[in-house]
């Protein structure tokens, strides 16, 4: 997992010395905190800063879809985020560029952690705007290793959550959290690696009813990207990969241009949004 400066820091190719020296004197204050910190109070945490950074976000996004054999098929789309209220609701929009098959495919999340999710999908092959059922959250995301859960993210409350240690990934110091789901899930147990300094998801595996684990996720760039017209920079995960094991399938994804606070407005997270997407950010 690489640790880097996003090359759209600063126009003109400055940044900030301040703005870094500030992002790691808050790293370092942060460090002795860990230990008092419960199971619960890290997965908020780090859902905070995994799904909710800024007040929104746009970013294009490739996903490849590679097999045992090493065959690729890579989609492209635009991935749009408003939230509400920081930790609570939230939406989603997603619109697919390419391949042919998919384009002008959406997806759209409502969240809401304390209430089900809603979730819609428009095919315009059928014309045919579907919501998404509750089951149905557990399963692929348009083929790929990630669910649609995974997307926006699993409620904290959704899980029994316990600290189990504390292990170095890579460079990073990290808190080690065993998750038990309290009702039905895609996996009967989850150890997540959250990183001491940020409080993002380095690493999360998934076993399944055996006792197997089945599902590996490894964040493997973290980029510092500026918060709009705000003095300051947000650890980003712009390099993910989630992995099948037993199969031998993963999914790798790369987030590229990602601006936050762009003051998206309520109105493009509609239904009538799914067949008319709003040009000004779908581009």
């Amino acid at each position: 997992m690489k640790l880097k400066l996003s090359a759209r820091a600063w126009a003109g190719g400055m940044l900030s010395f301040g703005i870094v020296w500030a992002s790691l004197t808050w790293t370092a204050a942060a460090a002795p905190r860990q230990s008092r910190l419960s199971a619960v109070e890290i997965m908020e945490r780090s859902q905070l800063a995994f799904y909710y950074p800024g007040d929104d976000m746009k970013a294009r996004v490739t996903m490849d879809l590679v097999d045992r054999g090493g065959s690729r098929r890579t989609r492209v789309m635009t991935m749009l985020r408003r939230d509400e209220t920081e930790g609570g609701n939230q939406k989603y929009f997603i619109y697919f560029h390419e391949p042919g098959d998919v384009r002008r495919l959406t997806f759209m999340v409502w969240k809401d952690p304390e209430a089900e999710d809603a979730r819609w999908i428009f095919v315009p092959a059928v014309d045919l705007v579907r919501r998404i059922a509750a089951d149905d959250s557990r399963s692929s995301f348009v083929g790929s290793d990630f669910t649609y859960e995974d997307v926006s993210g699993r409620d904290v409350a959704a899980d029994e959550h316990t600290v189990v240690g504390e292990e170095r990934l890579g460079d990073r110091d990290c808190l080690v959290v065993a998750s038990v789901p309290n009702g039905p899930a895609d996996y009967t147990r989850k150890v997540s690696w959250i990183d001491k300094g940020n409080f993002l998801p380095l690493k999360e595996e998934y076993y399944d009813a055996q006792e197997e684990l089945f599902r590996i996720f490894t964040a493997g760039e973290v980029a510092l990207v500026p918060a709009g017209a705000a003095v300051e920079v947000l650890p980003t995960v712009t390099r993910r990969t989630m992995e099948n094991v037993k199969t031998g399938h993963r999914t790798e994804v790369r987030f590229e241009s990602i601006e936050y606070n762009l003051g998206l407005d309520d109105g493009d997270f509609t239904e009538r949004r799914m067949r008319q997407p709003p040009s000004a950010w779908i581009r």
